[in-house]
Parts: structure tokens; C-alpha cells; sequence
């Protein structure tokens, strides 16, 4: 692009711009030769929170930002490298402390040498799971040609060393979750839930961290309480290998035991966690008396609202959703009448916000005179419904499909 009127010196500061997700550099290391192989490397997807919506760091060619966390206990190297800076003399601007925007997030205690950083990953034998062990299960892995084994452990506050551990943790939020903030780890209602890797080094057996879940009990008059999932993040060299779908698992299966549980919920989800839910939701419901298919084709019905929420915990509008994924299962598409029956059943459950819309233009139609509200815009409203209703139902059918092949390879 040429700018016409861009001085020399503006040019050249131009060449000082650094995208900041691509200049953060973050490794799970466990062996020391980690440190210098590309392929362990992997890049934040966000860095909007700590630089600002360019994401962009200004005064430095070739900046890196390298983030390295030992595997398990995640002890890091924070170490800033780059080709060269903006100095004061040149046009009197500054480069941007990169440093001290790293060192808002990440917790003290970090090394800044490699030296020291390989001498603490010898130590790393010692390092054990925090809390109490709810579940192990095993991936087979092709590059390895073995099967892994990983633990899902809950652990709390009370846990020594723990709390520095999750201080550690939570700094990966920031870089893979687009709203994410830290929490109040002094409140005793939030759960920990976290997963780990077993692998081998030199005969003995380490663990690594996989990913976890903060779960906050929300208290429900008279005597009960509403666990609601807040954060949830499997770390970039795990994701799509299925630990997010253990993870919800167990911990579903953990509050189920609990008879003063309602249900569970989550706090503002994002699409790909209501994927997870969809799939782990109808693979623990699928088995219910209430989900066979003759009283699927009989409608939704309050008896699976009962039971769904009483074995499973799972909240009425939660168990709607399973409930047309199954039928959707038990559905011929191809007979008309089976066809027509079950997008009719799903779309009155779609239609429920626009019918409330419907109800507040009827309020507002009695407020203005009648020539001001045509009969057209009756119609044009009735015509756009339908079709922002036949693209929700058929975005919903292609995401259901999905929850169902999934379910199919399980």
C-alpha cells in the first residue's frame, strides 16, 4: 500500500511492529533437548488481553517471547530475544515493555536462564498429581505405536503446593480463551479438576499436564447446589485427541454421586464446549429407559426431564437437546412423515424466541397509529421467519449428525 505523505522515519518504524501471537513462544518441556526443537513449540491463539486488539507489540525486528513450562509442574523460563530495538536517540519513541505486560500474568519465581531452568527439570521425578485420583483411562497413540495412559485427578486449595501451581496454570488462559479471566482462589466453592499424562523417563515414571476444569458451586435454596463449569482449556499439543470428553465425563460422574447436586450448567459456553456437552451428554443419557425409541417418537416428555436430572444431573434445557439428537437417531429422514414429524417438533422449540418477539410487536402495534403499521411488515417478518428458522433447524440437524457419528466411533 502506498502512503502518500509517510515520511522515511515512519516507514522505518513500521518495520518495528511484531505480531504478538506469532512472537510468544510456548513449550511444555520434558526433556532438556525439548528446548530446542521447533516441533514442541506451539503459539498462543489470543493475545488481545495482555497487548492490547492489534495484538501487536511495537519497537523490536524479530522479537520472540519465549514462554517455557516444565511439563508437570510447569516451573518456566520467560526470556525476551530479538534482532534488534528502537532506541531513544531514534525519533525520540519508545519501544513497549514487553517484560512487564508478560510479568503481570505470569506468577514470580520464574527463571530467566536456561541453566537454571534444565537443572530444576532434573527435579521434575518428584513432581505428583495434586488431589485425589477419580479416573484413568488410556489413548492409543499412532507416533508412539503405544497406548498412553492418563489420570483425571480433583484437587483443592488445601493441596500443598497447588496453589502455586494453578497460579502457574491459569496463565495459559489468557493465550487459548478469548474472554478469560483469573478467580478468586481464596472462595472454597470452586472445584479443580485436572488431567495427566504418565510417560516415561530414564526408567521412572513422570507426569505431565494435559489440561483442566474449574467448577464453581453455586448454592441452591433449601439445600443443594448447582456446580457451573467455568473454565475449561486442553492445552494445544492434546486438543482433538478426546481428553476434553473424559474430562466432562468424570466430572459429570463425580457430582453425580452427590445427592445434593440439582444439575450442571456452565458459564457463558462456547460453541465447541457445547459440541463436547452435546456428545458426552448423549453418550451418559443414551442408555436411560426414558431415551428408547418408542417414547422418543411419543414427544419430550417431563418423565425424561425426571430422570435425566435425578441419575445424570443434567438441567431440563440440556436434556431437550439430547433428547432431539437421539430422536434425530431413531428418525428415518427419508420417510416423509417421520421426516415432517420431527422437524415440526424441533422447530416449535426454535420458534419459542420469535413468538415472544411476535407478542412484543403486538404490544407496540397497539401504541402506534394504524397507518403506521402496514401490512407488509407483517408479512415480511412472517417470510424471514421462516427462513431464519429453516437455516437454525438445519444448522442444528448438521451439528447433530455430528454428536451422532461421534457417538457411532466411540
Amino acid at each position: 500500500i502506498f502512503f502518500p505523505g509517510l515520511t522515511a522515519t515512519e516507514k522505518k518504524l513500521a518495520e518495528y511492529k511484531c505480531n504478538t501471537n506469532e512472537a510468544i513462544q510456548l513449550k511444555l518441556v520434558r526433556f532438556p533437548e525439548d528446548l530446542e526443537d521447533e516441533n514442541t513449540t506451539f503459539n498462543p491463539e489470543y493475545s488481545h488481553q495482555v497487548f492490547g486488539d492489534d495484538e501487536v507489540a511495537f519497537g523490536y525486528k524479530g522479537l520472540k517471547i519465549l514462554l517455557y513450562y516444565i511439563a508437570g509442574n510447569l516451573s518456566t523460563l520467560f526470556r525476551i530475544e530479538y534482532t534488534s530495538r528502537v532506541n531513544e536517540k531514534f525519533d525520540c519513541v519508545e519501544a513497549d515493555d514487553v517484560e512487564s505486560k508478560i510479568r503481570e500474568i505470569i506468577p514470580p519465581g520464574f527463571c530467566t536462564n536456561t541453566d537454571d531452568f534444565v537443572s530444576l527439570l532434573e527435579k521434575e521425578v518428584n513432581f505428583k498429581p495434586f488431589g485425589m485420583l477419580l479416573h484413568t483411562y488410556s489413548i492409543h497413540n499412532e507416533e508412539a505405536g503405544e497406548d498412553i495412559t492418563y489420570q483425571i485427578y480433583k484437587a483443592d486449595m488445601t493441596c500443598p503446593g497447588f496453589r502455586e501451581y494453578h497460579e502457574r496454570l491459569q496463565t495459559f488462559l489468557m493465550w487459548f480463551i478469548e474472554t478469560a479471566s483469573f478467580i478468586d482462589v481464596d472462595d472454597e466453592r470452586w472445584n479443580y479438576f485436572l488431567v495427566f499424562e504418565k510417560y516415561n523417563k530414564d526408567g521412572a515414571t513422570l507426569f505431565a499436564t494435559v489440561g483442566y476444569m474449574t467448577v464453581y458451586n453455586y448454592y441452591v435454596y433449601p439445600d443443594k447446589t448447582r456446580p457451573r463449569v467455568s473454565q475449561m482449556l486442553i492445552l494445544p499439543p492434546f486438543q482433538g485427541e478426546g481428553h476434553g470428553a473424559q474430562l466432562l465425563e468424570t466430572v459429570h460422574r463425580y457430582y453425580m454421586s452427590s445427592p445434593t447436586v440439582l444439575d450442571i450448567t456452565a458459564e457463558d459456553p462456547s460453541e465447541n464446549y457445547v459440541k463436547l456437552r452435546d456428545f458426552v451428554l448423549v453418550k451418559l443419557c443414551q442408555d436411560l429407559v426414558c431415551f428408547s425409541p418408542v417414547k422418543l417418537m411419543q414427544g419430550f416428555s417431563q418423565e425424561m426431564v425426571t430422570e435425566a436430572q435425578q441419575k445424570l444431573k443434567i438441567n431440563k434445557q440440556h436434556t431437550r437437546r439430547v433428547y432431539e439428537i437421539l430422536r434425530l437417531r431413531a428418525t428415518n429422514m427419508g420417510d416423509a412423515e417421520q421426516s415432517r414429524s420431527y422437524r415440526l417438533d424441533v422447530k416449535r422449540r426454535l420458534i419459542g424466541p420469535y413468538k415472544k418477539k411476535q407478542r412484543e410487536l403486538a404490544k407496540m402495534r397497539r401504541c402506534l397509529r394504524p397507518e403506521e403499521m402496514t401490512n407488509q411488515l407483517n408479512q415480511i417478518d412472517l417470510n424471514l421467519q421462516r427462513e431464519q428458522l429453516e437455516e437454525s433447524f438445519q444448522q442444528l440437524v448438521s451439528d447433530y449428525r455430528r454428536v451422532l457419528e461421534r457417538l457411532a466411533q466411540a
